[in-house]
Parts: structure tokens; C-alpha cells; sequence
């Protein structure tokens, strides 16, 4: 008895033994394994989703094994990592399907309405080919695609889209459940007219285009999509009218997007802007930028290419010149001679914002070049301060109260503006540190600026007027005629997309130039500028006549 239970007891012994190798085998197999993954996540420098897709199951075609792309949507999408990637396995049709999905974007009625109806369905409805069936009789969806490469798909399911797999099938269902957080489409801040329409671009492409679209019911309307980013896959929408439009501009346009090779543009129109147009270091904008549909609308039927990029709400117009920049859209909601009032109004304004502070330096330091009848311009008292140094001091802080104005909550904005004007500026002079004129002069620059209708060209005058300042202080009147004409010189010889930047004064254009300084009559500006190089350059027939007999046999 003892023999025998003493041969059971080594039976049992051994048989533990062996279970232990076996299990710590399978435990040192599992550690590896895991190792050997870990290992290429972290070798992992995809440039591209497609790479990516590539990296991990060696090709970019979509497996009819739902586990397999499961696996790859694991890795690259972070399936089960972000809670808001979200894949609804279920069956339908007796077919094993999976729905994937950005929660944050899917659009839940429309989801709803495609998986009500396809719950209903039984083996017997669909055919060997499930998804052929579910695309072509069962999904009650307008938007709806086949895609049959990985990497789309998941392009695709960013954007917002909803992708649904089947089992056995190599392709992929694309439907366009997209529901992206809008804004309504409020006036613009930069933009504000008396009179005119109150909508403006949001952030939201399709919203941006709609809003154009309305304006412009021209078969000739073209919208051209495409993505620039490696990463953000941002859209950028080349929009133009076909028979207008210098097709060598568009072409070009079209290239540079194309040839864009960055990780993304968070900041959306601005650096697409630096990446493809301005990518030195000229203040100047070379494009113009617009939040108003109307705005762009004219621009577009005059034979200008506008680029919207998504997330934007501002659109980039382009060729544009200096004067194009020194327009607003209130100039033509009033008559014609209004409209020219306002526009010489505002053109004073930013030449005074340029050259008044300059020139009344300029008469302070050098009093012999004051012209008759103007002894009086000139401080009667004398600060501590140098005037070149009350002025860097002004301008300096302008800029901090414009910073702080953004940053400054609407209640508290008017306390802020109290405090500037009331107690720094009123301070600064009675002790003595600034003058009197020097803080007017200021004043009615800083207006000058704030009327420039380009935000972007009025950042550029006040850097140019802190240039001549600090000339004139050096140099005196050799410093103010220098410094204007390399100013000139410089505009002169940037370009935007090959168009002179000062046209129509350089090169020189009498009609167009005049067509700047007077808001002509709708009815007597019957042509196109002559800048944007246009297919189709007349506005309107010399022959209204003739039009309207044309337009009656039409009808």
C-alpha cells in the first residue's frame, strides 16, 4: 500500500513538473511575442496612413476577414485606444458586418435609418455577394461609395465618414454620415458694413461653398478638392469660374497646393499661404483675405482663383495688389459718389498712417523746411524724453493695448479703454515724460490704421512707419526721401503670382487706375481688370439692346 502510494505521489510529481515546463514555455513564447510587437510599434515612422496601413499588414487592400481588419484598424486607427473610434459588430443578412465610425462626427438619424432597415433583412434577401446587396437595393442612403484600399477607408472615417465592412467582401461601404459642430454664419468682425448682407464664412467647408454657390448659380462654377497634410489631410478647395478664369493661374495654383509636403496646417489659410505664395520674410500680404460670400463672389467674376481650406473662416483671394487691399465692400453698397467719397477717405487714412508722424518729425528736427503758414506745428514744451523715443514708446504701446483688447473680455473691455486713454495717456503727459501732439499725431495714425480694410496690410504700414521714424531720426529729409523710395522699390518688385503688386500705378494703367480712384457706376464698368488676365474680359455687351433682343428670343 505504501509502494503504491508513494509511486502515485511521483506520478503526480512529475505530471506538475511537466505542466509547469509547459506553461512557463507558453509564458516565455507570449513575452517574446509581446516584446517582438512592442517592439514594432516603436519602430514604427509612418509618414502616411497608407505606409502605416502597409507597415502592418504588408499591403493596402482590405482583408475579407473581419479579425485581420480589425487587427490593422487597431493599430492605425486606434480601435479600443480613443474612445471616440467606434466599430458596431453585428449581424445583418445573415452577414457578419462592422461599422466603423467617429462618434463625434457620426450623424445619429442617419446611422439609425440605414441599421433599421438593414435589421430587417434575412439570408434569403442577400445574394453570395452580401455587400453588392446592401449598396445597390438595402441602404436607404443618397452618399454612398465603394472603396476597396485601407488607407481610404480610414482617410475617409477621419474626415467623418461611417465605413461598414463585411465578412468575405475585399471592399469597404463609404456613407457620408458627417455632422460637423457649426456656427451660424454671422457678419464678420473685420468686414462690418452699414448696408448688405449679415451672413460671413464659418469654419465648416461645405457651409463656406454653399454660401458661394448661392450667390453664383454659374454651371461655370467650379469647386476642386484636394488634401494637403500628411497628418491633418486638411481640405483645400481651389474655387474659380471656368470660363472667366486664366487657366495658367489655376494650373499654377493647383500645382503648388499639390506639391505641399508638410505634417499638416493646423492654422489653416495662413500657412498654406507661407507654403505656397508668401514664404519669405515680405510683411506685405500677397493675397487678399475675405470672411464675406459677396465679397468673394465679385472677386470670382472678375476672373480671380479663391482658395477656401477648411476649419477657416476666411477665404484667401488671389492675385491681389496693394489698392485691391485698400477697398471695402461698404464703397459699393453706397452710390457711386459716396462710394468715391468713402474710398478717398479711406485711402487719406492710411496715408496718414503712414507718412504723418514721419513728416511732423521731420518739420520738428529740421523747423527750415516748414512751409509758410505752418510756424505752429511743433511741441511748445519740452519733454524728458526724446521724441524718436516718445514715439517707439507710443507705438509700443498701442500694439500692447490692440494685444490686450483681444485678450480683454467684452465686459471689461470698455474699463480697459478708459484706463488707456484716461489715466496712462493723460498721465504720461503731465509729468512731463511725452507731449502733447506727440500723443495726438498717435492717435490719428492709430485711426488711420484701424481704417486700412486689410487687417494684414495695416500691420505692414505700421511697420513701415516705425522704419521712416527711425530714419528720419537719423538721417533727417535724406531719410524720409530714401526710406519712401525703397519702399516703393520693394512693392514694385514683389509679385503676386506673377502680377505686378502695384498695378495699376506700376506698370501703369490710366482706366484702371482711375477705375481705383472712382467708384464708377455699375452700368459704365462694363470690363474686367486687365491684371487677372482673364478667357472672357467684357462684363456687359456695348449693346444692352442687343442683349435684351438676345435674351427674348432666348426665352
Amino acid at each position: 500500500m505504501d509502494e503504491r502510494t508513494e509511486h502515485t505521489g511521483q506520478e503526480k510529481s512529475e505530471g506538475i513538473t511537466e505542466e509547469m515546463l509547459q506553461k512557463s514555455a507558453y509564458e516565455i513564447q507570449k513575452e517574446e511575442e509581446e516584446k517582438a510587437y512592442n517592439k514594432k510599434k516603436q519602430n514604427e515612422m509612418s509618414d502616411s496612413v497608407e505606409e502605416s496601413v502597409q507597415y502592418w499588414q504588408e499591403n493596402d487592400d482590405i482583408s475579407p476577414r473581419m479579425s485581420e481588419n480589425r487587427y490593422t484598424l487597431q493599430q492605425v486607427l486606434g480601435l479600443g485606444e480613443s474612445f471616440d473610434v467606434n466599430m458596431r459588430e453585428m449581424v445583418l443578412g445573415g452577414k457578419h458586418v462592422g461599422l466603423l465610425m467617429i462618434t463625434g462626427f457620426a450623424k445619429d438619424e442617419i446611422l439609425l435609418e440605414v441599421l433599421k432597415r438593414l435589421t430587417y433583412l434575412t439570408p434569403d434577401d442577400v445574394s453570395g455577394h452580401a455587400l453588392k446587396s446592401y449598396f445597390e437595393c438595402y441602404i436607404p442612403h443618397i452618399q454612398v461609395e465603394r472603396v476597396e484600399k485601407m488607407s481610404a477607408v480610414i482617410n475617409k472615417v477621419l474626415t467623418g465618414m461611417s465605413a461598414m465592412f463585411v465578412e468575405g467582401d475585399r471592399s469597404v461601404l463609404i456613407m457620408d454620415t458627417r455632422s460637423y459642430p457649426v456656427r451660424s454664419p454671422e457678419e464678420p468682425s473685420l468686414e462690418r458694413v452699414v448696408r448688405g448682407s449679415r451672413d460671413g464664412f464659418t469654419e465648416t467647408l461645405l457651409t463656406n461653398v454653399t454660401l458661394v454657390r448661392r450667390r453664383i448659380r454659374d454651371p461655370g462654377l467650379k469647386f476642386e478638392i484636394m488634401q494637403v497634410g500628411r497628418r491633418t489631410q486638411t481640405d483645400v478647395c481651389v474655387v474659380y469660374i471656368d470660363d472667366i478664369v486664366d487657366k495658367v493661374q489655376v494650373d499654377s495654383v493647383r500645382e503648388k497646393i499639390q506639391r505641399v509636403d508638410i505634417d499638416g496646417i493646423p492654422s489653416a489659410d495662413k500657412q498654406l499661404e507661407e507654403a505656397i505664395i508668401n514664404k519669405g520674410w515680405n510683411p506685405f500680404p500677397l493675397v487678399r483675405y475675405s470672411e464675406r460670400p459677396d465679397v468673394t463672389a465679385s472677386h470670382l467674376l472678375e476672373g480671380r482663383v479663391v482658395i477656401f481650406v477648411d476649419t477657416s473662416p476666411s477665404v484667401m483671394i488671389l492675385p491681389t495688389t496693394f489698392f485691391d487691399l485698400c477697398e471695402h465692400a461698404e464703397e459699393n453698397r453706397q452710390t457711386a459718389l459716396m462710394g468715391t467719397y468713402l474710398r478717398w477717405v479711406r485711402f487719406a487714412g492710411i496715408l496718414i498712417s503712414l507718412f504723418l508722424l514721419p513728416l511732423w518729425l521731420l518739420m520738428v528736427i529740421d523747423p527750415s523746411i516748414k512751409p509758410m503758414g505752418l510756424e505752429f506745428i511743433g511741441p511748445q514744451e519740452n519733454a524728458k524724453l526724446p521724441l524718436i523715443l516718445q514715439f517707439l514708446l507710443i507705438e509700443l504701446g498701442v500694439d500692447l493695448l490692440r494685444m490686450a483688447a483681444v485678450h480683454t473680455p467684452t465686459p471689461l473691455a470698455s474699463a480697459m479703454g478708459l484706463i488707456a486713454a484716461i489715466l496712462i495717456g493723460d498721465m504720461a503727459v503731465k509729468t512731463g515724460y511725452f507731449v502733447n501732439e506727440v500723443v495726438l499725431y498717435m492717435a490719428i495714425a492709430a485711426i488711420g490704421m484701424f481704417a486700412t480694410p486689410s487687417y494684414e496690410l495695416g500691420l505692414a504700414n505700421r511697420l513701415v512707419r516705425l522704419i521712416l521714424l527711425v530714419t528720419v531720426a537719423i538721417f533727417k529729409v535724406p531719410g524720409l526721401v530714401v526710406g519712401s523710395t525703397l519702399l516703393i522699390v520693394a512693392l514694385t518688385i514683389h509679385r503676386s503670382y506673377n502680377s505686378s503688386y502695384l498695378w495699376p500705378f506700376i506698370p501703369f494703367n490710366a482706366k484702371a487706375l482711375g477705375n481705383f480712384l472712382f467708384r464708377l457706376p455699375l452700368l459704365e464698368n462694363k470690363k474686367r481688370p486687365s491684371f487677372n488676365k482673364t478667357r472672357d474680359n467684357t462684363k456687359m455687351s456695348d449693346d444692352p439692346d442687343g442683349e435684351l433682343r438676345k435674351s427674348k428670343k432666348h426665352k
